[in-house]
């Protein structure tokens, strides 16, 4: 169980609850009092609120939710699921990029290429990480990262989680839209199977700059959107704080995505949500990605780049009568 830094606003019943039923066990545990049959009680009714919560979530509530501080981020992800990870460092034009990381590493065995955002969780580390926006050199990274994948023809795992690219005049002035433009060109054509997956918040042309794949997957949990809630607000209803409606209006969650033909396939988190749990959110990916990988390394690189681009070109066709 990971430790939650700090709980939303619809989650504090359940985290005081929680609360109260370890420092019972505590209690319990010095001798003092035998508090086992109230723990039980206790623990009953904690299950069935935290069902009750997460079975009626609203659209703004997963977006709370997809950006919790404590969920699993791209390393967790790694560190559960991969093995021998060696990171790559740097785009060969300007510099290294740590918001946007990736190297070569093992999955069950095998060798693959793995790429994504990360976040930090304290101040320092989100300065260090740059809030897991990146710029113009970390696409470019991921860039030449996966063309030497493709060069060994290793298949490719993207792990998406960012507001976005960074808007500074510096990341403007070194070309992050023709960076991002670049990335979408070279992935569509790359003859190795291709994995994305949203594991928390997907905005806009950041998150699709990584997000070209044969199949793209979201965690239960995760949003992904061509803007924020919050910006889309700002825009139609000149106030942010109206958030809530645009997430509604935006349809932003996996369930929508799925329902919408967006992504692929949705991935159970945990229930209460993976940062409540990051073995058991690792775990449910990790079967997806290995399903999903099994069925793609049975095509050449032609018929992956194929595939690709009928899914892609498929996305927003609709049919009257």
């Amino acid at each position: 169980m990971a430790q939650v830094s700090y709980a939303l606003e619809f989650e504090r019943p359940l985290i005081e609850l929680e609360r109260k039923i370890g420092e019972l066990k505590s209690l319990s545990k010095s001798g003092a009092v035998d508090m086992a049959q109230e723990v039980g009680r206790l623990e009953k009714k904690a299950k069935r609120l935290q069902e009750e919560i997460f079975s009626d979530l609203s659209r703004w509530q997963i977006v709370q939710l997809s950006r919790h501080n404590a969920r699993p981020f791209f390393l967790d992800y790694v560190s559960h699921l991969f093995t021998d990870y060696c990171e790559l460092a740097g785009d060969r034009h300007f510099g290294e990029d740590s918001s946007l990381i990736g190297g070569f590493a093992r999955f069950d065995g095998e060798p693959v290429l793995v790429l994504g955002h990360q976040k930090g969780r304290s101040t320092k580390e989100n300065m260090e990480r740059n809030f897991g926006m990146p710029r113009p050199e970390g696409y470019r990274k991921s860039r030449r990262l996966m063309e030497l994948a493709a060069r060994f023809n290793r298949p490719i795992f993207t792990f998406i989680d960012t507001m976005g690219a960074y808007p500074g005049i510096g990341a403007e002035e070194r070309g992050q839209a023709e960076a991002i433009a670049v990335n979408l060109e070279v992935m569509a054509g790359l003859p190795v199977p291709v994995i994305c997956t949203v594991i928390g918040e997907g905005g806009s042309g950041g998150a699709l700059a990584i997000g070209v794949g044969n199949r793209v997957l979201m965690m239960e949990y995760s949003t992904y959107s061509v803007i924020s809630p919050e910006g889309c607000a700002s825009i139609l209803f000149r106030d942010a704080t109206r958030a809530d409606k645009a997430a509604e209006a935006l349809k932003v969650t996996a369930k929508d995505l799925f329902a919408l033909g967006v992504i692929d396939e949705v991935v159970p988190e945990p229930v209460g949500g993976a940062h409540r749990d990051h073995a058991a959110a690792a775990k449910s990916l990790g079967a997806v990605l290995r399903r999903h990988a099994a069925q793609l390394g049975k095509l050449s690189g032609d018929e992956l780049i194929a595939d690709r681009y009928d899914r892609f070109r498929a996305l927003g066709v609709f049919t009257g009568k």
